[in-house]
Order: structure tokens, then C-alpha cells, then sequence
């Protein structure tokens, strides 16, 4: 079989110069074409020489299109509203699309379900195993902790993050609203000041950090009589992320139509 053509949406960022790492070392599949803004300084150079490799002879252009007619699979870590656009385009060009954008509004999700119905999208607020386990684990306790257990979720981020709270953050709290039977934004608590009177059963609420380089913390805080019970992730490298994002690529390849998350790729049961 021939090699997966993946290309990057965003491939100067941070995480788009690992992607092109992580991409080059994993076998059974190549870079195909990387992209970035309109104007953007790397337009023209090499995604490998960007990357910190030797030359890929796969250089930025600016032309989204180009990018998903050129790709069997695109990895989009990018700004919602490009990512909205980059559904459509891969639903025009039957390119399987994995984003790992966070913050989209109603109107840019609905974009995304509605490319899913012409061709594999994975969409996920965080991409690594672990992670993706930890929502496992959210869930689950908390369909077996009853209310008298209050829900916290605490994340640090680096001081760049422009969202608040983490992608991640809303996912976990989705996941314990899930495993309660009830609605996140019906109980999401997501900020606190003054006098705001006693805390209210069956909220979950959500406390922000941020500052120098952290990579990305979560922790799950299940407080009751007697006993705090605590779920913790670290990441420690931003690779994670890659690793899962080419791996969800793979299966993506491999797979029909439909609106997909990182548990489906990992084939953690929900």
C-alpha cells in the first residue's frame, strides 16, 4: 500500500513543526503540503528546514484548496474560524480532516457536522492517550459519586493560551456532566468573585491558571464528606499531541464518513 499523503494547516506553529516531526519519523505515511496564513513570513519555505529537518521539498503556500486536494488526510491546529473553512474544503475535495482546534462557536461546529457527512472528521480537544483516558475516568466516577461529591476542574496552561478554560477543561467537565446525566452548561461554574454565596449542589466548576511554559495540566477534583478523590494528567511535551494526531490520521484513512472522536481512534468504549 502507498504511503497516507497528510498535510498541515498551520505548519510554521508550534505544533504544526511537530507534526512535520512527527509525520517524517512514523512510518506509512509522508507530508504532502503544509500551509499557512495569508501574508504569513514562512510562505515559500520548507516545511522540513522550519521543522528543524533537512529539506522536505514540501514548501507554505497560502492555498488552503491546494492543501486538501494535494492530501489524503489533513491535521488542523489552527483558529476556528479557518477551521470551519477547512471542513468544507475537505468535504469538497473528500480529504479526511483532523482538528484539533478548540473554542469554535455553534455556527463553526455545525460546519464540521456538516462536512462529516461527505468525509471523516476527527474532531478532539486534546489528542493524547492519556488524556483521552482521563475523560474515560471523569465519567466514570462521577456516574458513581453522587452529588454530596463536589466536581472541580483545575488546568495550567502557558501564558500565551488565548482560551479560557481549556478545551481540555470543557471536555472533562462535559464528561462528568455526562456521567451525572445532566447538561455542562446547565451546572458550569466558570468563574468566581465577591460574594457569591454557598456553593450549589451539582455544579462543576472550573478554575484557569496560566503562566510561564507549562504545557498543559488538568485535574479532576471530586470533593465530598470526608475525602477528596483527584484525576491528574500532566503533559510534559507537546509531542503527545502529535503522535495522537497522526495516529487519528491513520484510522481516519481507514474509515467511512461520520464525525469522530479520539476514543474512537483509541476504541475506548463510552
Amino acid at each position: 500500500m502507498s504511503d497516507l499523503k497528510i498535510g498541515i494547516a498551520g505548519a510554521s506553529g508550534r505544533m504544526g513543526r511537530m507534526l512535520v516531526r512527527e509525520i517524517a519519523q512514523t512510518p506509512g505515511c509522508i507530508l504532502s503540503a503544509a500551509s499557512e496564513g495569508p501574508g504569513h513570513a514562512a510562505l515559500g519555505d520548507d516545511a522540513g528546514v522550519i521543522a528543524g529537518l533537512d529539506a522536505l521539498g514540501v514548501t507554505l503556500n497560502e492555498d488552503a484548496s491546494a492543501l486538501f486536494s494535494a492530501s489524503d488526510a489533513v491535521i488542523d491546529f489552527t483558529a476556528p474560524s479557518a477551521t470551519a473553512r477547512h471542513a468544507a474544503l475537505a468535504a469538497e475535495n473528500g480529504t479526511a480532516h483532523v482538528i484539533g482546534t478548540t473554542g469554535l462557536s455553534e455556527a463553526e461546529e455545525a460546519a464540521l457536522h456538516a462536512a462529516a457527512k461527505s468525509v471523516p472528521i476527527i474532531w478532539a480537544p486534546n489528542m493524547s492517550l492519556g488524556v483521552n483516558l482521563l475523560f474515560d475516568l471523569a465519567r466514570r466516577v462521577a456516574a458513581t459519586l453522587g452529588t454530596e461529591y463536589d466536581i472541580e476542574i483545575v488546568e495550567m496552561h502557558h501564558a500565551h493560551k488565548v482560551d479560557a478554560p481549556s478545551g481540555t477543561s470543557l471536555a472533562l467537565g462535559r464528561a462528568a456532566a455526562a456521567g451525572r446525566g445532566v447538561n455542562l452548561d446547565d451546572v458550569a461554574v466558570k468563574s468566581r468573585d465577591g460574594l457569591i454565596g454557598p456553593r450549589v449542589a451539582g455544579d462543576i466548576g472550573f478554575a484557569t491558571l496560566r503562566g510561564g511554559d507549562v504545557v498543559g495540566d488538568h485535574t479532576v477534583v471530586f470533593a465530598g464528606p470526608g475525602e477528596r478523590v483527584e484525576l491528574t494528567h500532566k503533559a510534559n511535551d507537546r509531542a503527545i499531541y502529535a503522535k495522537g494526531a497522526v495516529k487519528a490520521a491513520l484510522w481516519a484513512s481507514k474509515n467511512p464518513p461520520g464525525l469522530y472522536g479520539m476514543a474512537d481512534v483509541l476504541g475506548i468504549d463510552r
